[in-house]
């Protein structure tokens, strides 16, 4: 072989050991990126969230709503962030994940020891939570909680019962209508009363009818779309001495029949999707 034509071999080898490097390092960036089945077993989640997987769900229950990695998400009211070590790390790579918590302004303690408890939480782990934008969620004074252009997806688990105690339950679905773009889909998960059951019911027991969230829903300007049943519990009575904090996994009433509530499981919950027209 000729000094040229080993050069010229000696380039051509280059080139091709060149471009194999580009894609198997672009493989590699992909597969950075973690898929949900990967991250609610994950090695940052506590046995304790991890046990609950079975209960919530959280794979099927964000296949209902539609969330892709791509999306611009808020969380609303991620409270002690058993959704977020879902959410934060899902939307990292490609997505961006807002979560609305308390204020910093609040005067109530438990809000304002809730809301250190997820910033120091976010904090310790920069790899996967790094991204994570925190935003202030206290209607009417407080309500920019994701990006001027709308975000597409907002979802909250388990919290409307507490606005309602507090007389804002309107005002915060009227923020959440404000921070999405149109065509925007609002996931909501919480504890199922009766539709029957009164206003005051609701607030004491912990359990809110699909009717009064989907009217509440509407008056903010949100069309209904679909329910699913990816969060229903048939052993749920919903008829406990301490309301749903008497099951999993508050167990308000301590060692008191701990074994049946152990067996009815966490509480019967709807799963509502709806939509700000475009």
């Amino acid at each position: 072989m000729t000094r040229t034509n080993r050069a010229s071999l000696l380039a051509l080898l280059s080139f091709y050991l060149a471009s194999w490097s580009n894609v198997t390092a672009d493989h590699h960036g992909e597969s950075d990126a973690f898929t949900l089945e990967e991250i609610i077993t994950g090695d940052h989640r506590s046995a304790e969230n991890i046990a609950r997987n079975s209960a919530r769900r959280p794979v099927e229950t964000l296949a209902f709503f539609g969330l892709e990695p791509d999306m611009t998400l808020i969380e609303i009211g991620p409270s002690g962030a058993w959704y977020t070590e879902i959410l934060a790390p899902y939307m990292r790579d490609h997505g961006r994940y807002y979560g609305a918590h308390f204020s910093p302004n609040t005067t109530n303690a438990f809000q304002r020891r809730n809301l250190e408890n997820f910033e120091a939480k976010l904090s310790s782990n920069p790899e996967l939570y790094g991204k994570a934008i925190i935003r202030s969620l206290h209607p009417p004074a407080e309500t920019a909680i994701g990006p001027e252009e709308g975000a597409d997806i907002a979802l909250t688990f388990r919290n409307v019962h507490n606005w309602m105690a507090r007389g804002l339950d309107q005002e915060f679905f009227d923020a959440f209508y404000a921070n999405l773009r149109p065509g925007g889909i609002l996931g909501v998960v919480e504890h199922r009363a009766p539709d029957s059951a009164s206003r005051q019911n609701m607030i004491d027991s912990g359990y809110v009818s699909e009717a009064h969230v989907k009217s509440v829903a509407k008056s903010a300007g949100f069309e209904f779309i679909a329910s699913s049943e990816v969060n229903a519990n048939t052993r749920d009575s919903k008829d406990h001495p301490e309301g749903v904090w008497t099951l999993p996994p508050n167990y308000r009433m301590g060692d008191t029949d701990r074994s049946k509530y152990t067996a009815i499981g966490e509480s019967d919950r709807m799963a509502l999707k709806f939509r700000k027209p475009i």
